[in-house]
């Protein structure tokens, strides 16, 4: 039976719909307490580096362990006393309760659900260590069934008994920095082999790239010249990549899937402007196609569409098992066209595990799981089962688009031909925008991402949802229900209160009248919602007598 709530749980519960329907950027942390104090759960950073809590809040409660813990635990320093594994478990299994549901988490391109059957491989496989490659022989013979497997399905050319050229890696981010270096050395070697200068490779893309094309330019020293976007047109125009490209471009990505709105770029067109160009120029200038989420769909979805190896320049590509290869996060595949592809110098050879064993990889050690996953869901789905998954995950995603379009409130960014998501933004934001609906879509347990469009497109806002093998039809269809509620519930608050009182800041700094600092311009918010909550209950009150 549940403990009743506390003092300050009921006052939040007896709390009017209307405010806590408020988006959560109108309220800092001090406001919030001062309105209903609250414990506080810990550091909340979103950063990737480490950082500490607040100085009151430096160890971890938990309800029931206490039966096993009387004293509470530190939060940031390893305890000294070992505790029950049962006390262990609850205290860790509590706090993970705090996170999001990963079925509702449509931000995410990353499988969350695989059958029984492949959960039980996984956790067989959870203490086997990958690159031990002599100890674990049948785990290496099926990463390189499935490096071949993929290779046929991009249509490399091989020859009947010819192997195909390729690595598991942790992600697509992996496999990009692979993919690179490869291009980068052997740009390199033919210079240095003409006498040239080799000192100032580049690459170009689209601004749409995902983050970890930035991380290879910035981590291995690689210029990276980027194609702008514009309003109505979210991804790299093959023309104006090709006009980029010089005798120092290592390569061209391109993307198959954007992360913004799921669109193919189109590989075709910028494979034939760029073969008239290195016939013009004398350059090879060879193309890498970024499929980590649009390369187990094109397959099956578009067979006829031309982006892979049947184009002479893509001379690589990436794809992410965890996307819509259907596995859980951990695993990417990186593909070339041929050996010659991969200068032999980045493959290290080594025999310290036992036998003599290749391998070009950033990561060295890593779990067999999701390899043995990847080969599980290859061959139970084979062809036709990645087709169905596809194909419902497309008509799921027109599903949510047209309940979208007959709210009359959204425009779509998205194409219906691409990676299955729905990217939307408001047709009128003057009021209310995309932020706000998607702090306010929390309240029923969706996590929608809202963002800005790269440069030079920065001025759009959209919203996106991903549709994964486990997101229903009738949860496409909940979810636009509880998106028009949002909306109504915007419509009835103050517009942008925040950005009100920023502007009317601004001016005041401006005309030289006031200078308010961040605490009055705080309290002035904490006093407005204190005087908007007292009038509503008044009104309330009278209404009810």
């Amino acid at each position: 039976m549940s403990p009743p709530p506390s003092k300050q749980t009921a006052f939040a519960l007896r709390l009017p719909s209307f405010f806590i329907s408020l988006p959560l950027s109108l309220f800092s942390s001090n406001f919030i307490s001062f309105i209903f104090p609250v414990p506080s759960f810990g550091n909340t950073s979103t950063m990737v580096l480490s950082k500490t809590a607040s100085e009151t809040d430096v160890s971890i409660h938990s309800t029931f362990a206490s039966r096993y813990v009387r004293n509470s635990l530190p939060r940031f320093k390893m305890p000294e006393n070992s505790i029950p594994k049962e006390a262990a478990f609850q205290i860790i299994n509590d706090e993970l309760m705090l996170d999001g549901n990963p079925r509702l988490n449509l931000a995410s391109f990353v499988t969350t659900w695989m059958e029984p059957e492949c959960n039980k491989l996984i956790m067989d496989a959870i203490n086997k260590n990958y690159v031990d490659m002599d100890e674990y022989p049948v785990t290496t013979e099926l990463q390189n069934r499935c490096v071949n497997m993929i290779a046929h399905l991009f249509n490399a050319p091989l020859g009947e008994s010819e192997a195909a050229v390729g690595v598991g890696t942790v992600g697509s981010s992996e496999a990009i920095m692979l993919a690179g270096l490869a291009f980068k050395r052997k740009w390199q070697n033919k210079r240095k082999a003409e006498g040239k200068p080799y000192d100032k490779p580049n690459i170009v893309t689209g601004a749409n790239v995902q983050v970890c094309w930035e991380k290879f330019a910035r981590y291995f020293e690689v210029e990276l010249k980027e194609v702008k976007l514009r309003e109505g047109y979210y991804v790299m125009d093959p023309a104006k990549a090709v006009e980029l490209v010089d005798e120092n471009t290592i390569c061209v990505a391109a993307i198959l899937g954007s992360t913004l709105n799921g669109e193919f770029e189109d590989v075709k067109l910028l494979n034939d402007l760029l073969v008239e160009k290195n016939k013009e120029t004398g350059w090879d200038t060879p193309i890498h196609v970024d499929a980590a989420s649009g390369g187990f769909i094109a397959p099956f979805l578009y067979p006829e569409l031309e982006w892979d190896f049947r184009l002479p320049l893509v001379k690589s590509i990436n794809v992410s098992g965890h996307k819509y290869g259907l596995v859980y996060a951990g695993i990417g595949w990186v593909i070339w066209r041929s050996k010659d592809d991969l200068p032999e110098e980045l493959i290290f050879h080594i025999n310290y595990l036992g036998a003599d064993q290749p391998t070009f990889t950033l990561n060295f050690s890593k779990g067999s799981s999701q390899v043995i996953a990847q080969y599980y869901q290859l061959i139970r789905l084979g062809h036709e089962g990645y087709k169905n998954v596809m194909e419902n995950c497309h008509e799921n995603a027109m599903v949510l688009k047209e309940g979208l379009e007959k709210t009359g409130r959204f425009n779509i960014v998205s194409k219906d031909d691409g990676v299955p998501l729905v990217a939307f933004s408001l047709k009128d934001n003057k009021r209310h925008d995309e932020f706000e609906i998607s702090e306010m879509l929390r309240r029923y347990g969706w996590i929608v991402p809202a963002y800005t469009m790269p440069a030079d497109a920065q001025h759009i806002t959209v919203l996106r949802v991903v549709i994964r093998e486990d997101f229903s039809r009738t949860l496409a269809e909940r979810l636009v229900l509880d998106i028009q509620k949002v909306v109504h519930e915007l419509d009835a608050l103050p517009a942008k209160l925040n950005a009100r009182l920023a502007t009317e800041k601004q001016e005041q700094v401006k005309n030289g009248t006031v200078k308010k600092t961040a605490i009055e311009t705080q309290r002035e918010i904490t006093a407005y919602w204190k005087k908007y909550v007292t009038e509503r209950k008044s009104n309330n009150k009278t209404q009810i007598c």
